[in-house]
């Protein structure tokens, strides 16, 4: 996925100073017109903290970003949060689909990632199936966005060929049904190779009945994570794709009250950290399986070391890194644990934000 690469690159990027710049904004007009403003105040603040903070001849270029990067952003096709990230050797611009609960700047050697990682973990890849017996298209989709048709030597699949021979048969219920469930098997082994290749689940939208036979043929059944009923009527992939959406969201929902389960079940095992320094260390070592994270939580810090910190109030402060969080939660991502970011009160009670340990 293209936000994962993004997501890497800006993640691994270590330069002081570094400016991450985050808002919300709005998909249509008039509503948009203000974040136009909202974005030159944004800039404004950086520019006059940078100059207060560091000596100007060492970021000229990073001033220069700062002046011209409107340029670069048409605020007509903004989505739901805008993320900038500057510094003198770097200028990414990331519009994403979903609201930052952080919005402002920030200053640190590192970007804050933590609105990115979000976005990247509420961001679902899967393969769309539109099957009928007329035909099978497949299409890979992000959340409620089409990414491309799916074209190669079996999709799309052709209609259902298998004829009975006579009128005879054609009353033969059995002998339908079995006609379907070799057609339907046939369209599941296509659909196997492809799983097998993209490492992708799948959405279906078709009738009850060809759901229900696919389930029964399938070599894979788990592959299939939901089903949607077909409307012939509406069948335009910007349309199924609402459907799929709906599926997806409610399984992304279930995945998070999963984690925190999850979560709390790991508590009787001494496996879960909730100090921030024990959670940043075990980070850096690798050693996260779980992060669990309250959507309004942040934390500046001022490091003592490499491994230790001072917690601070004013991430303004000198030396201060605005969100440790941010450090925390890619720490854990790029070493293979998972982040959840959540405003589920059920984490309440091990505070604001909790780790479980591999060991």
């Amino acid at each position: 996925m293209i936000l994962k690469e993004q997501l890497q690159k800006i993640a691994n990027v270590k330069s002081n100073p570094c400016v991450t710049i985050s808002l919300n904004t709005h998909r249509t007009h008039p509503d948009n017109i203000t974040d136009a403003v909202s974005l030159k105040n944004l800039l404004k603040e950086a520019e006059d903290r940078l100059t207060t903070t560091f000596d100007k001849k060492t970021i000229v270029p990073l001033l220069e970003k700062i002046q011209t990067i409107t340029t670069q952003i048409d605020l007509n096709y903004n989505l739901d949060s805008l993320h900038i990230f500057l510094s003198n050797d770097t200028e990414e611009i990331i519009k994403s689909a979903w609201e930052t609960s952080h919005e402002g700047v920030h200053i640190s050697e590192r970007f804050a990632v933590r609105s990115l990682i979000k976005s990247y973990n509420r961001s679902t890849n899967y393969l769309l199936m539109l099957l009928s017996q007329s035909g099978v298209q497949i299409y890979e989709a992000v959340n409620d966005s089409i990414v491309t048709e799916i074209k190669n030597d079996d999709f799309p699949f052709p209609e259902n060929t298998l004829q009975v021979a006579n009128a005879d048969q054609a009353s033969n219920a059995r002998k339908v049904d079995n006609m379907v469930r070799e057609y339907l098997n046939t369209v599941d082994k296509a659909f196997v190779k492809l799983h097998h290749d993209t490492g992708l689940a799948c959405v279906v939208i078709s009738t009850e009945d060809n759901y229900v036979k696919l389930q029964e043929v399938a070599d894979i059944p788990a592959a299939y994570i939901g089903h949607a009923p077909i409307n012939y009527n509406h069948v335009a992939p910007h349309e199924i794709v609402k459907q799929s959406w709906e599926i997806i969201e409610t399984l992304q929902k279930q995945q998070r009250t999963d984690a925190i389960s999850q979560m709390k079940e790991a508590v009787g095992t001494g496996k879960v950290l909730t100090d921030l320094q024990e959670i940043y260390q075990a980070s850096l070592d690798g050693r996260g399986e779980l992060l669990i994270i309250n959507n309004d939580f942040s934390q500046p810090v001022v490091m003592t070391d490499e491994r230790t910190f001072d917690l601070v109030d004013d991430a303004n402060l000198e030396d201060a890194i605005d969100d440790i969080v941010s450090n925390i939660a890619w720490e854990v991502l790029s070493k293979k644990g998972r982040v959840v970011f959540t405003t589920q009160t059920d984490l309440a009670d091990l505070g604001e934000i909790a780790l479980q340990v591999r060991y």
